[in-house]
């Protein structure tokens, strides 16, 4: 099993690689590994993601078949299901990083701000669900000078949803906190930036 630091550490690499145009021998050659995959699998890291087609997870740190355990939501954010989705993996297949990677300009978070700044009268339910996850994390942003910029508005509330659905993670979960707490399991945020491709671990990442 892989620890949280070192998975972290390859997932910094990968990424290097990623903005930097290059592909790691290792990954090039992972649809080698498919025969063994239908047995088993020790995914080196769980990624809670957007579903901006922009992002994909494999591709943004470099890594081949059977190394990530990705889910993807829009607006990168933490419902029961999802949740559970990441307790299922971390506790079965041992796994011991989380990234609840988040991007610039993400969509969802625009939208978010729209809707608190214009609400619409026909938004679908299932779309303001999505909304009203986001919504907590961000409002507040809406009271601040931030309100005169909205790329910086949008910037500033696209790192707070990231570290709101990291810290429901953390403490919204009692298989995952045993986990931190005894195993060493890892919760980390991230923004990938679409312009450099490049990602930052800003929250809860050790030095």
């Amino acid at each position: 099993m892989i620890s949280g630091r070192d998975a972290l550490r390859r997932l910094r690499e990968g990424n290097a690689r990623f903005a930097s145009n290059v592909r790691g021998p290792d990954t090039i050659v992972s649809h080698t590994r498919r025969p063994e995959l239908p047995t088993d699998q020790e995914p080196l890291a769980i990624i809670l993601g957007c579903s901006d087609a922009r992002v994909p997870a494999e591709l943004v740190f470099d890594q081949g078949l059977g190394d990530l355990f990705v889910i993807r939501v829009a607006g990168n954010i933490v419902a029961p299901s999802l949740v559970g989705s990441v307790e299922f993996a971390a506790s079965k297949f041992g796994t011991r990083l989380v990234v609840v990677l988040g991007h610039s300009k993400c969509g969802a978070v625009t939208a978010t701000l729209d809707e608190l700044q214009r609400p619409s009268e026909n938004q679908s339910r299932n779309l303001r669900s999505i909304v009203d996850r986001i919504r907590p994390s961000v409002e507040g942003l809406l009271g601040t000078n931030l309100t005169h910029d909205r790329e910086a508005i949008i910037e500033q509330a696209v790192r707070v949803n990231i570290r709101a659905s990291a810290n429901h993670l953390r403490h919204g979960s009692e298989v995952l906190e045993q986990l931190i707490r005894e195993d060493g399991l890892l919760v980390v945020g991230a923004e990938y930036s679409l312009e450099t491709g490049e990602v930052d671990f800003f929250d809860g990442a050790p030095a």
